[in-house]
């Protein structure tokens, strides 16, 4: 059985070596180990993969032996996950349909690993991707008076359906702390780069009337103050005069799900780390 750990501490000697010593000691082969040390905050960080024998592992002495022997000398925060278990995903969508069909084609490919529980909207007008997909469709209409009576029917969808995480693709609505605090670092969102410089309903409109170089998509998760959440992945494309509006809007298109799809991988993959507003990316 493969099983992946994530960790990280306040920096100091010997971590790495009480890690590998212990993986084994209880008889496993580690085949990837990476870390990182912020030197600012003096924390260190490490992703380590390894390989145990199913007949002679148990999970509950390890995770007990593991909490005794390091996490607390260390005073680590820990996770640990195993390659049998498949995360849950729900995809939170509004109107526009090039991230929904972006990550549903690599999920039908066999090249995201994870299980769709559902596909929600507030619109109607996606549903049938969701049939030709044939993954369940939920439409949940937002207003300012239903907000919360609406939050609140899509929590108890994510609850029946044992979602382990959210991504919101293209979904225009802001998610509010109650399912936030329920989905910490668990929602993942994508916006073009142009915020705040360019905020509004047309920033690729605003960006051309600009004259800009660049263009660029970001992928973030979610957190109650708006796009600015610890960022998982971003990317960039160059445009100049010769381009039209038109032109503008279909590279960030390409990039929004580029960028989006990438975050996603790597989440499922447990790559990514949150720590004080940022993230460590394991390669």
């Amino acid at each position: 059985m493969k099983t992946t750990i994530l960790i990280n501490c306040p920096d100091q000697s010997g971590i790495v070596c009480a890690v590998t010593g212990f993986i084994h000691a209880k008889g496993g082969n580690i085949i990837y180990l990476d870390q990182h040390v912020d030197k600012q905050a003096d924390v260190f960080f490490m992703r380590l993969e390894s390989d145990f024998n199913t007949d002679k592992f148990s999970m509950s002495v390890f995770k007990n032996e593991f909490e005794t022997s390091l996490v607390l000398p260390y005073k680590m925060k820990w996770s640990l996950h195993t390659d049998d278990s498949t995360p849950t995903m729900a995809l939170f969508v509004s109107k526009y349909d090039h991230c929904l069909y972006d990550l549903l084609s690599r999920h039908n490919s066999g090249e995201l690993k994870i299980k769709i529980a559902f596909i929600l909207s507030n619109h109607i007008d996606l549903k049938h991707i969701a049939n030709q997909f044939e993954i369940p469709f939920h439409h949940i209409p937002v207003t300012k008076k239903t907000k919360a009576a609406a939050e609140t029917k899509q929590l108890d969808l994510l609850k029946k359906n044992g979602v382990d995480f959210i991504v919101l693709a293209r979904y225009m609505q802001i998610v509010s702390g109650t399912i936030i605090d329920n989905y910490s670092d668990k929602i993942i969102n994508i916006h073009h780069s142009f915020l705040p410089a360019f905020a509004g309903a047309k920033p690729y409109h605003a960006a051309f009337k600009r004259g800009v170089k660049i263009i660029g998509a970001t992928s973030h998760y979610v957190t109650e103050e708006l796009d600015a959440g610890p960022i998982i992945e971003q990317d960039v494309t160059t445009v100049s005069h010769s381009h039209t509006i038109d032109d503008f809007i279909a590279k960030g298109r390409d990039l929004e799900k580029i960028v989006l799809s990438r975050a996603v991988k790597l989440h499922v993959l447990h790559k990514t780390m949150v720590y004080n507003n940022k993230t460590v990316i394991f390669s």
